[in-house]
């Protein structure tokens, strides 16, 4: 077939079905195995790895710094993406199967890795890659510029009934950095707030509309241009365009950016640089957010009490058994591979929780989805 197959809308509708007719219970473990596992984050990758953990008949906690549980899932993507009450019925599932969950608890801090070390036979970091990319533009300091994952976070608070956001795009004009899943959340978020204007900056080339079969033959990920649900409600999308300044409305708050076209040019080394290649214009804002990217795990006292390596790119480095450098200790998600899609995040727990499995029983029969050194073929 020449086009699409709605395979997230099939398996969509057997999953819904399933819930709703109660064919996907709590599966209690028979036997218990008397090992006891520390899961660190509650993310995707954390609640697969635990949930898999606990199956198999080890004794599970998961420790969340924040006051909910869900991590990425419940204050990253938004509401509209995601309903929360779908992470809530896992978590009701996990919790009659056994795991236990703490929250308001940030491990290295308010549980030393000592602790961990004595409590617990083997200890998963599911802490995701939460270093987000800032900008050293002159005005970045205004008020009115935030990361957009500071964002994200206050909007989906108030989904959960936290009060009104702190960070509202309600009747201001938005300029949105970047043009990634973060950078589309953000667009469809601001249009949900009631934003009057959004502009979306990008200094990359558009990608072409259909696949280049030259430079990207199949299997390789195709490089095209993509517009997300967000992007069909409304946005005006600049390609090749960076922000020079950000300028101040006499009060300490941004007023406008002061943006410039540019054209990406890449030195032997591969460090990329920007060269302007046109005039500077003025475009008018209240509100700019900054969806820039990711540069691995946060420093964090836990890593460095756990004494686990980390890569240039800042993800935490593993064997092929998903452990790192400190015998028991595992890793899993983006935390591993950097800032990646969902369901990476829920394949690498699944099988980090095999491989603890046999770390701890000698044996498993649970799957193992992928290998640790297994990378997409694009970076998302």
């Amino acid at each position: 077939t020449s086009g699409g197959v709605t395979i997230k809308r099939i398996e969509q509708a057997i999953v819904d079905n399933a819930w709703e007719s109660g064919w996907l219970g709590p599966q209690a473990p028979v036997v218990h195995s008397g090992n006891c596992v520390a899961v660190v984050g509650s993310g995707p990758a954390g609640l697969a790895a635990a949930q898999q953990l606990t199956r198999a008949g080890h004794s599970v906690t998961v420790f969340e710094r924040s006051d909910r549980i869900g991590g990425l899932l419940r204050y990253g993507i938004p509401e509209f993406k995601l309903p929360k009450a779908l992470i809530n019925r896992r978590l009701d599932q996990l919790t009659a199967e056994g795991t236990r969950f703490v929250t308001d608890c940030a491990v290295g801090v308010n549980v030393s890795a000592h602790d961990l070390s004595t409590e617990f036979e083997a200890v998963v970091l599911a802490v995701g890659a939460d270093r987000a990319r800032d900008t050293d533009v002159p005005g970045r300091s205004l008020r009115g510029i935030h990361r957009a994952m500071t964002y994200l976070r206050a909007a989906n608070r108030e989904c959960e009934g936290d009060g009104a956001s702190s960070i509202s795009a309600r009747g201001k004009n938005v300029v949105i950095i970047g043009g990634g899943d973060t950078a589309a959340d953000c667009l469809g978020t601001v249009h949900r707030q009631g934003a009057l204007s959004v502009t979306e900056l990008d200094y990359h080339v558009p990608p072409p509309a259909r696949r280049d079969r030259d430079r990207d033959p199949w299997p390789l990920w195709p490089r095209v241009l993509r517009t997300s649900p967000a992007d069909e409600e409304g946005s005006d999308k600049r390609f090749r365009w960076a922000a020079q300044e950000f300028l101040d409305d006499g009060g300490g708050a941004v007023r406008a950016i002061r943006m410039v076209p540019v054209a990406v040019s890449r030195a032997k080394d591969g460090q990329r640089t920007l060269v302007e290649t046109g005039d500077t214009t003025d475009l008018v804002c209240e509100m700019v957010l900054l969806a820039l990217g990711f540069d691995g795990v946060e420093t964090a006292p836990l890593l460095t009490d756990l004494d686990v390596g980390t890569d240039p790119l800042g993800r935490i480095e593993c064997d092929v058994g998903w452990q790192t450098r400190t015998p028991g200790v595992f890793v899993c998600g983006d935390a591993h591979r950097g800032a990646s899609l969902v369901v990476w995040a829920i394949a690498e727990g699944r099988s980090a929780a095999r491989a603890v499995d046999v770390f701890l029983t000698g044996e498993s029969a649970l799957p193992a989805p992928v290998h640790p050194k297994a990378f997409p073929l694009f970076v998302s």
